[in-house]
């Protein structure tokens, strides 16, 4: 499938498109959760975030928290049918001074039953990676935010190449690979299906999908009208046909769509969800998806009773 086939397809009728997109899914619906591991005062200048110290967002910093704190994070979002969580923190690479802590806290999430343990740490080199896969870090997530043309209007610090060799590494050692994007950062029609088929070509296991959120004092902060609700759900629908096998997720911004659309998108399109509370955004309460799961018939892939 190339680039002339998906637009095609992100023209065609929606309801036609959404009925292509919903013979891909499956009845399952996997929720994972984050705790927010270190926050603020990154040295990228990503027009899109609240925690750059390019940008006077007056967003809380605070330095890595500890592995227990970490833990119990965990064993919360457990009880709330998560069966993967993530670590999250700020900043470009991962600091050395830090990075033993990162690694037990992995160690730590991975004693509790059932749940599998991910990473959002920032680019890697290749003794990080190792170093990520031999803790037994089942999956690391790392965006390439949008498509590699679109990438310098996003970010001049580091290129959509680090990304990329980043998600080269997390394959190479044996971890699944959690790769995405963020849609209404002012992006075509064409780019967005470019994403569809760049992140087909890079094949991860799950792909969230972030919808931006306009932070107040970042560059992107006017950017509400960028994308509306009906081209999110042609992007997503087309995301899954370029696709099939990966796990689309909903993240950051789902908000933004109305009740009525998400549950559209979780019948035709998206098969997992960021529950919970995000890095710097609100979302809902787990309590809400679990309801949302079981309104749509939806297997919650969990083992939490």
């Amino acid at each position: 499938m190339d680039k002339n086939d998906l637009l095609n397809l992100y023209n065609l009728e929606l309801d036609t498109l959404l009925q292509k997109s919903a013979k891909l899914m499956s009845d399952n619906i996997e929720f994972c959760s984050l705790v927010n591991a270190r926050n603020g005062k990154c040295s990228q200048d990503c027009k899109y975030c609240a925690q750059s110290s390019y940008y006077r967002t007056d967003i809380d910093s605070f330095p890595l928290i500890d592995a227990v704190t970490a833990k119990n994070a965990a064993i919360d979002a457990k009880k709330h049918k998560a069966s993967r969580f993530a670590i999250v923190t700020s900043g470009k690479t991962p600091e050395e001074s830090d990075f033993d802590k990162m690694l037990d806290m992995i160690k730590e999430i991975n004693k509790i039953d059932g749940l599998q343990s991910c990473a959002s740490i920032g680019i890697l080199n290749e003794e990080q990676a190792k170093k990520l896969a031999h803790s037994g870090l089942k999956r690391f997530h790392h965006n390439i935010n949008t498509c590699k043309s679109y990438y310098p209007e996003i970010c001049s610090t580091h290129t959509y190449e680090d990304r990329i060799n980043t998600c080269k590494l997390v394959k190479k050692y044996g971890m699944e690979l959690c790769c995405g994007v963020i849609l209404g950062m002012g992006e075509t029609i064409e780019q967005r299906v470019e994403m569809a088929l760049e992140l087909s070509e890079i094949e991860p296991d799950s792909i969230p999908i972030n919808i931006l959120m306009p932070i107040p004092k970042t560059p992107f902060e006017n950017y509400y009208d960028k994308i509306d609700e009906e081209n999110i759900l042609r992007t997503l629908a087309v995301f899954k046909i370029a696709n099939p096998k990966s796990v689309l997720r909903f993240c950051g911004g789902r908000m933004r769509l109305s009740e009525k659309n998400q549950e559209l998108a979780l019948k035709c399109c998206v098969e997992g969800i960021l529950t919970g509370n995000y890095l710097t955004t609100t979302g809902k309460k787990p309590e809400e998806d679990i309801k949302t799961a079981k309104k749509l018939g939806k297997r919650i892939l969990c083992t939490t009773t």
